[in-house]
């Protein structure tokens, strides 16, 4: 993908954050793209219904997980305007996803939402992680183009 490419679904994933807080839950959005571009799938924040497990990629990559092949999952990228935390970046190995890419990193994300319960962000870069498993798992990020936009949405939010 081109950086315009990663920016673009960068932008949906912040779309649908906006949609998942409209719903009531965190600002959170992710989307799963195949290796020719096209839209495979998108995700959102559930807190409402799954409380801190309901993060947007977790959610996405346990669905993609039960309907795509590996070679389908391997050859395509998740998008997400946050760094996935651990658990979601256990997640996105497990199911099989070959790339990561997102706008503003975890530890932004820990200095605005201090220390707000519903959110206790881990500082892990999810590169660790994916560093850790025996696959490689390619990261993009994060995207300093965006960050602003992506942080004024964070504030709105958990400092409202």
């Amino acid at each position: 993908m081109t950086i315009s490419q990663d920016l673009q679904f960068l932008e949906n994933t912040i779309e649908l954050a906006d949609q998942a807080v409209k719903e009531g839950n965190h600002p959170f959005g992710a989307v799963l793209v195949d290796k020719n571009g096209a839209v495979l799938a998108v995700g959102k924040n559930s807190f409402t219904v799954d409380r801190g497990p309901g993060h947007a990629e977790t959610n996405l990559a346990r669905d993609a997980a039960k309907r795509f092949d590996v070679d389908t999952l391997r050859g395509s990228t998740l998008y997400t305007s946050v760094e996935p935390c651990s658990m979601c970046s256990g997640t996105i190995y497990w199911a099989e996803i070959g790339a990561v890419v997102f706008g503003m990193t975890e530890r932004r994300l820990g200095e605005l939402t201090g220390e707000d319960p519903e959110n206790p962000t881990q500082d892990l870069e999810c590169r660790v992680i994916f560093e850790s498993g025996r696959r490689s798992v390619e990261v993009r990020g994060p995207f300093p183009e965006l960050e602003d936009k992506i942080a004024a949405q964070h504030l709105a939010f958990w400092k409202a």
